[in-house]
């Protein structure tokens, strides 16, 4: 398992934060398949062929783009509490990082998660399953946001699962986080 600070990650330097302007989802998503190929060069018996990607809130709408836009990298992906659409999310967060959507409604769509999945695959190897868990209780991603992530996905034919997690917020925690991270790993056995 890997963990990387792409860019825009804060508090490294403003001007680290900064560079992801408008245009999050093509550097970070960048540094992230630059990671691994750094990784491959670095341990030449790594599998590139069995990587998979997981993240949770903006790190599930990672998992879920890096899945969507370079199945030929990421053979599956685990998105927990995914923003599936910024312009429905908090605006504080996505005008921080998007601009105003009247000042940009083409930055908002390529940062779109329903908008990607719901164009079809251009082939059928570039289709890779998704886990989509949410926490129906979360009131910073509202549950809309995978339902309708998940609704696009059923319209062109990808796989997926869909996990509720009754009672549970924006983080699992305790038990369900422990037994979510058993699921977790069956999907990963399964699916790598």
């Amino acid at each position: 398992m890997v963990t990387v600070d792409n860019r825009g990650t804060p508090g490294v330097s403003p001007s680290f934060e900064k560079v992801i302007h408008r245009r999050v989802a093509d550097v970070v998503l960048a540094d992230q398949l630059d990671a691994l190929t750094a990784l491959a060069e670095k341990h030449p018996d790594l599998d590139l062929g069995r990587v998979a990607v997981r993240g949770w809130s903006f790190g599930g709408w990672l998992a879920a783009l890096a899945v969507l836009r370079h199945p030929e990298r990421f053979r599956c992906g685990i998105a927990g509490a995914p923003v599936s659409d910024w312009a429905l999310y908090d605006t504080a967060y996505s005008e921080r990082y998007l601009g105003l959507p009247d000042e940009g409604s083409d930055v908002y769509s390529h940062h779109n998660l329903v908008e990607l999945a719901a164009e079809p695959p251009a082939r059928a190897d570039d289709v890779r399953p998704l886990l989509l868990v949410h926490g129906l209780a979360d009131d910073n991603v509202v549950a809309a946001h995978t339902l309708r992530l998940s609704a696009a996905l059923l319209a062109t034919g990808r796989p997926h699962a869909v996990l509720p997690l009754t009672g549970a917020t924006h983080m699992a925690a305790g038990g369900t986080a422990e037994r979510l991270l058993r699921l977790e790993l069956d999907f990963l056995r399964t699916h790598l």
